[in-house]
């Protein structure tokens, strides 16, 4: 499953990404998030590793994140994986004017793992589309009220 989702974010693309590369700010636009612990390698180099627990409805999930492209302030990619499955996310930022930036992600989901997670991309694949365009609009949000 692929998808793409994107957000037009009213500030210069040195401060959005001042803004995203900082795993600080992640709990201010991740609504779940708990934790996120740098495994493995050099922080903002590609192999780089980190584990990012979540808690959604009292149940934690545990996602290893590893940077494979780190070309900022144009992209940003990586590879997640949980029990739940793997993907991957391509973040691009584009310059729009002197004040604006635009964060396009490109998604796929590579697997699957679980009858719930196979059932709900088979019968509700937006749903995993609403919640990337979820965060990217709370970044939005939240970038700009800082």
């Amino acid at each position: 499953m692929k998808f793409s989702c994107s957000v037009d974010i009213d500030l210069p693309r040195e401060r959005v990404i001042e803004l995203f590369d900082n795993p600080d700010n992640l709990q201010y636009w991740q609504d779940g998030l708990v934790s996120f612990t740098h495994k493995s390698g050099i922080p903002g180099q590609v192999g780089a590793q980190s584990s990012m627990i979540y808690s959604n409805k009292g149940r934690k999930m545990e996602i290893l994140e590893t940077l494979t492209k780190y070309n900022l302030p144009e992209s940003m990619h990586g590879s997640y994986e949980g029990s739940w499955g793997k993907n991957t996310m391509h973040n691009y930022f584009e310059v729009l004017d002197e004040g604006r930036t635009r964060w396009r992600a490109d998604m796929e989901y590579l697997e699957m793992n679980g009858f719930m997670m196979k059932l709900m991309a088979k019968l509700k694949p937006s749903l995993f589309r609403k919640q990337s365009q979820k965060w990217m609009d709370q970044f939005k949000a939240w970038a700009e009220s800082s």
